[in-house]
């Protein structure tokens, strides 16, 4: 068993999740509440979480939506007041662990969740009162498992980001047989989106070698893996390189993401339906053709260092082997195969300038530039 410190501790083998009850001790988690979804629920992970924690009072709310969202974490803060609760514990995708890390907060902190909102001044408002969060990803795909930040979408339908390091889960249980009934869709948009994270923190400008090395070999193994694990969802090697992948995309997170991550927010703020997933799968040929001129990129040889590890002979060669990739996994083909209209394109906009991954790319994109990116990905 890989036993990994970086910046929370990660339990990762087949089985982990046997372990819950013993991370809730060392945490010291007595009343969890478990935030977890229906679909996980009528997958039977769910009872395998309970069934690792013998002896314990536990609450649940299994209500998360696919986007998580403010009415959501308010409903969960119910249930964990409710129950006297004094920790959290996420099962699921992203959106439960989002959903657990916003009622981290709301269950411990007054006012309403936007006052929290990085790109409103709130990640110092965030402090250690916060709940404890046990996190067991059962897709391989955001990370969330390991990252300091959330994504909400708030009453007012903007998808906003929440980021504090006190938000980091004080434990990772990271069991890639949990992932082995996942449906070949989610597979593919998941794994998309895992390879997008190691991309974009890869090509963020940020000094910060360790994290490069992190996200560039989790490209390897994600963009080695991701047919292979939708084809086929019982191949252990798969989703094990998999949900590692999606692991080290989101242990990278600290450089910073950019125009893929912008733009995907915002449109899934206008369209909560689209998978975050596969916007990003979307998006990612057009950002990194965008990308290829910043100086950062050109420095370092990043594109050329990324096609490397993906296999290919030249930079040139990343978008089209991303949108061969999208076509294999079965993913969309554009935009508008997700009915996404050019009608819907200003308000896009508005929404990426103003995302907190927007300073982050290696070039700072102007509305214009942003609106030729998605005529791209239409």
């Amino acid at each position: 068993m890989a036993f990994i410190y970086y910046v929370t501790q990660i339990q990762f083998e087949f089985g982990a999740v046997k372990l819950l009850k013993q991370e809730c001790e060392r945490v010291g988690i007595t009343r969890p509440l478990v935030v977890t979804d229906a679909g996980v629920k009528a997958a039977g992970v769910l009872q395998k979480a309970l069934d690792a924690l013998p002896g314990m009072t536990v609450a649940v709310f299994d209500q998360t939506p696919s986007n998580p969202t403010e009415a959501a974490v308010r409903a969960a803060v119910d249930v964990y007041k409710a129950n006297n609760c004094d920790g959290l514990i996420a099962v699921g995708g992203g959106s439960a662990i989002d959903c657990a890390k916003g009622v981290a907060i709301a269950a411990t902190h007054e006012g309403p969740l936007t006052h929290y909102a990085t790109i409103l001044g709130g990640s110092p408002r965030i402090t250690d009162k916060v709940a404890p969060i046990i996190a067991v990803p059962t897709t391989s795909g955001t990370g969330s498992e390991v990252a300091r930040g959330a994504i909400v979408i708030v009453d007012d339908h903007r998808k906003l980001g929440f980021h504090s390091w006190h938000l980091v889960p004080k434990t990772a249980i990271c069991d890639p047989e949990l992932t082995l009934g996942l449906p070949p869709k989610l597979t593919a948009a998941t794994g998309m989106d895992a390879i997008a994270h190691c991309m974009e923190t890869f090509m963020a400008p940020a000094f910060n070698p360790p994290a490069d090395g992190i996200g560039l070999d989790g490209l390897a193994r994600g963009w080695a893996n991701i047919a292979k694990a939708t084809a086929d969802g019982s191949d252990r090697e798969a989703r094990m390189n998999m949900m590692s992948a999606s692991m080290q995309g989101a242990m990278a997170f600290q450089k910073g993401l950019g125009c893929v991550h912008s733009l995907s927010h915002s449109l899934g703020g206008v369209d909560p339906r689209l998978h975050h997933g596969t916007l990003n799968a979307m998006f990612l040929p057009a950002v990194i053709a965008f990308n290829a001129s910043a100086e950062s990129i050109q420095k370092e040889n990043r594109l050329q260092r990324m096609a490397h590890a993906m296999g290919l002979s030249s930079a040139s060669d990343i978008g089209p082997a991303i949108k061969d990739m999208n076509a294999r996994l079965g993913l969309p083909t554009g935009l508008a195969a997700m009915g996404v209209e050019a009608s819907q394109f200003d308000q896009i906009i508005v929404g990426a300038m103003a995302d907190h991954c927007h300073k982050t790319n290696p070039r700072i994109a102007t509305e214009e530039e942003y609106r030729e990116m998605l005529v791209q990905a239409l």
